[in-house]
């Protein structure tokens, strides 16, 4: 395989992922001109961005059944289609159900993708992974870091036109991946899946494994990132300060992703997801705790650092663990109910705001609660129940 070739076609995935992200991301950002355009609570709002990650999750079986019958850069490409069209509906919205529509098929887009792409890279640079998902990850990781200035500066003209900058950059993108692909002999390793129920059943122990550390703590994340703005307005900071915290969240995560997919490949897999989670459960609870201006800067600096780590880490553990007769299979299974459960994260939190419960009280009870949760599975991984 042509080594110019593959960097073309990996390029082009980095392209192509960066708009799959923004498209998930720019509804946080969206929330207040969402309440206050729209007259709806809260917990509506919170919905909104929900169905983007549901979606996101709802396409990830089937198109983990689709992949042992069609070859992978063809589902991305079609991941790229369905999110340049789906970006375009939502920029058109009159009324909220019209907005969900749009904000829920723009998610089913990112799930056809991550499930087609990550195993794409992973066969593309098999003895990389760990590097390879850092970097891909890195370049999604931008998008989140532009999001809240991006919508700042669409503000100037109409929220709408945040959307119609990412339908019209998915579709060049998608087309350029289109013509990368065409010119790079694709890997072999994933013809051998071709079942995915017997492949998804052989590697369960993986799968229920890989849940079990990051479960809890990417649902727990989903809330805390989605309304981050809003929390930290609640501790007294300007509107413009708190948008500025949640650049530093995401702007923390763009090195933590190149790093954290780097000691993925250095480090035993399982101990350092679970150290991962257990150091965000630590940050979460201090975050709590504190109020000062310059204090909250290097928590959400740390925070957003940490966090970052997990999604690489996480990455790299299922695709260089599973078999090429199930890497595709069972990372479909894997990733949807991950999303699944990141998706309610939102929705979660926004009813709990909407009962009268503060911020501080509902990050603290989360954080305690993944702390313990991590210290259960510490003490089976030391009892060697966990597979590496």
């Amino acid at each position: 395989m042509s080594s110019v070739a593959r960097a073309r076609l990996f390029a082009s995935l980095c392209g192509l992922v960066f708009f799959v992200n923004l498209a998930r991301i720019v509804f946080a950002p969206l929330l207040d001109v969402f309440i206050g355009e729209f007259a709806i609570g809260e917990a509506t709002a919170g919905l909104i961005v929900t169905l983007a990650w549901v979606g996101s999750a709802s396409p990830r079986l089937p198109t983990g059944w689709l992949l042992t019958k069609v070859p992978r850069h063809y589902v991305v490409i079609g991941a790229g289609t369905i999110l340049a069209v789906s970006s375009g509906l939502a920029a058109t919205a009159t009324t909220v159900r019209h907005l969900m529509i749009g904000a829920f098929l723009m998610g089913i887009a990112s799930g056809v993708y991550f499930v087609s792409a990550n195993p794409l890279l992973s066969e593309l640079y098999p003895t990389r992974i760990g590097r390879v998902m850092g970097i891909h990850g890195a370049a999604s990781q931008l998008a989140a870091v532009i999001a809240a200035p991006f919508v700042a500066l669409a503000l100037l003209v109409d929220w709408r036109l945040s959307l119609w900058v990412i339908a019209v950059g998915a579709a060049l993108v998608t087309a350029y991946a289109w013509y990368a692909a065409s010119g790079t002999e694709m890997p072999a390793a994933g013809r051998a899946d071709r079942d995915f129920v017997a492949g998804a059943r052989s590697e369960w122990r993986i799968i229920v494994t890989a849940l079990a550390i990051v479960g809890a703590a990417s649902f727990v994340w989903q809330g805390v990132f989605n309304f981050y703005e809003l929390y930290m307005q609640s501790k007294g900071l300007s509107d413009r300060t708190a948008g500025a915290m949640l650049t530093i969240v995401f702007a923390a995560g763009v090195p933590a992703f190149f790093f954290g997919g780097d000691l993925a490949d250095r480090l035993p897999k399982v101990p350092f997801l679970l150290g991962i989670v257990g150091a965000f459960s630590a940050c979460l609870l201090a975050l709590t705790a504190v109020d000062g201006l310059l204090v909250l800067v290097a928590l959400s600096a740390v925070i957003g650092f940490v966090i970052h780590t997990l999604f690489p880490a996480t990455d790299t553990y299922l695709l260089d663990t599973l078999p090429d007769s199930a890497r595709g299979s069972a990372y479909a299974v894997f990733s949807s109910a991950w999303m699944l459960t990141q998706a309610l994260g939102s929705s979660a939190l926004g009813l709990f705001i909407e009962r009268g419960y503060t911020y501080d009280a509902v990050f603290a009870v989360a954080a305690l609660g993944l702390a313990a949760t991590i210290a259960v599975l510490v003490g089976l991984e030391q009892t060697g129940r966990l597979p590496e």
